[in-house]
């Protein structure tokens, strides 16, 4: 049964059965399953409900993503016979109040009242364990049954000589901005960086990124990757690939100076500098050797069913080491996982459940499953099939023919992996991860009926590929023409 929520006196002792340190959206998961599940749960959060996510992350980030491509709409719209084709007016106070009243109208879905009227007793301040069974946070004391720590990751800052003598941005601060910026340097050509680039040149900002890196978007697929790059180079974003910053410093008015290394030392001079380096996990301050709890620079330690070392205690999401990437969907999935462990002894494991990540960039670059350099270190025979938007109708009348379809099988027709780059295509993942997560075949995928004109025809036409050598056998032209003359 639900504990009520009734004030208790704060030299009582609380003991749910679940007590979830921190509400993002891996530990607001948790113990709303908890709790609409009958079991008692105390919600711990220092900052504010809804995390990283909701307030500084993904919810705002693509909220600035759908202005920016209004505004990049309009400027295209001439093609359509709509519009002048003029460049549009950007108001950034504007811009701001939209990605603010997104975040509004999404907050009250994860706010204190609400999960106070599910029945979660929740404490709004930070959390320590004192011992391997007690966490302290608000004047009381927890002692569950189980927990599950669920503290995300904050933005890893660089070391740079010189950065903590300029003022610069990280998605904290990013959406703060009412002006706009007249240079806008971006420090990382991960995910985040080559999205808030993007966004930031269609509202009319001069950007350059910086990547010390050999390309940009490591983690995903080269020839993939090279798509966006060109797609954003081609918008106006300037790119420097392979440069390692020798120090940055701070300029008159406000401006800042990055030098480059390398011959000549180039210097280049921004009005605002956004690091998007990465993310490390947020645990500081937990007492985590108090609770016999291992951790390091990537996070806690947890086994394939998000277990500490501490019997009693879970990890989930972006605090947890190698569990699968930090986005929000692993995180909710996290939650799922160790409901069904922690409150039933029921077996959960991370197993191979297949994890898609998508990069809000466009065209959209989404990926599932190995890359075709992963499938060919593991695998001896492989078919990489293709397929163009250049060559789908409905990408032809909405005239977003940028990138392509690249799917990675067997010779069996066993799907390894898909990388999508093109309109929607964190929408067109699904099919290939639904083929991964339940075996399916190729051909399964080949065999369905797409509805016509869709970009998802896509897949099917890649999917169609993989049976073409099929067809092109001499047996079986030479059994199609017997049929044939049967009549």
């Amino acid at each position: 049964m639900n504990k009520s929520n009734e004030s208790v006196s704060k030299s009582e002792v609380l003991k749910p059965d679940l007590c979830v340190i921190g509400a993002g959206a891996a530990g607001m998961s948790a113990a709303s399953i908890a709790v609409s599940l009958g079991s008692s749960v105390v919600l711990i959060e220092k900052a504010k409900l809804g995390g990283e996510c909701l307030n500084v992350g993904c919810v705002p980030s693509k909220a600035l993503i759908a202005a920016a491509n209004r505004a990049h709409a309009l400027r295209h719209a001439k093609s359509f016979g709509v519009g002048s084709g003029e460049e549009p007016e950007i108001d950034f106070a504007r811009v701001r109040a939209h990605v603010r009243d997104v975040i509004a109208s999404i907050a009250p879905m994860d706010s204190l009242d609400r999960y106070r009227a599910m029945g979660v007793r929740v404490i709004t301040d930070e959390a320590r364990f004192t011992d391997a069974a007690t966490v302290v946070a608000g004047g009381q004391t927890i002692k569950a049954r189980r927990f599950v720590l669920a503290t995300g990751s904050r933005p890893m800052i660089p070391d740079i000589p010189g950065l903590e003598g300029v003022s610069y941005l990280t998605n904290e601060t990013l959406f703060n901005l009412a002006e706009k910026p007249e240079h806008l340097v971006v420090i990382g050509g991960g995910a985040t960086g080559i999205e808030i680039a993007q966004a930031y040149r269609r509202l009319g900002v001069r950007v350059t990124v910086l990547e010390a890196g050999e390309r940009i978007l490591a983690q995903e697929d080269p020839e993939m990757a090279a798509v966006v790059e060109r797609a954003l180079r081609g918008e106006g974003v300037d790119f420097r690939i392979g440069t390692a910053i020798a120090r940055i410093e701070r300029r008159a008015g406000g401006q800042v100076a990055v030098i480059l290394e390398g011959e000549g030392n180039e210097t280049l001079e921004g009005s605002h500098l956004f690091v998007a380096a990465g993310r490390h996990p947020a645990i500081e301050g937990l007492g985590l050797d108090s609770a016999r709890i291992d951790a390091d620079a990537s996070g806690i330690k947890v086994n394939q069913g998000l277990k500490t070392t501490n019997a009693k205690v879970y990890a989930i999401g972006d605090c947890a080491s190698g569990a699968g990437g930090r986005f929000t969907h692993v995180a909710n999935h996290h939650a799922g996982l160790v409901i069904r462990n922690a409150l039933f002894q029921l077996p959960a494991r991370l197993g191979s459940t297949p994890i898609p990540r998508v990069t809000y960039s466009d065209p959209e670059l989404a990926a599932i499953g190995l890359t075709e350099e992963e499938a060919r270190a593991k695998h001896s025979a492989l078919r990489i099939l293709r397929w163009s938007f250049a060559d789908n109708d409905r990408a032809r009348a909405e005239r977003s023919t940028t990138g392509h379809v690249k799917a990675i099988v067997t010779s069996h027709g066993k799907v390894l992996g898909c990388t999508i780059v093109g309109a929607r295509a964190g929408e067109l993942i699904m099919p290939w991860n639904l083929a991964m997560a339940k075996e399916l075949k190729i051909s399964d995928l080949a065999g369905l009926v797409y509805p016509y004109p869709t970009l998802s025809e896509a897949t099917k036409s890649a999917a169609v590929e993989f049976l073409k050598p099929t067809a092109q056998n001499p047996w079986v032209r030479r059994l199609v023409g017997f049929v044939s003359r049967l009549g």
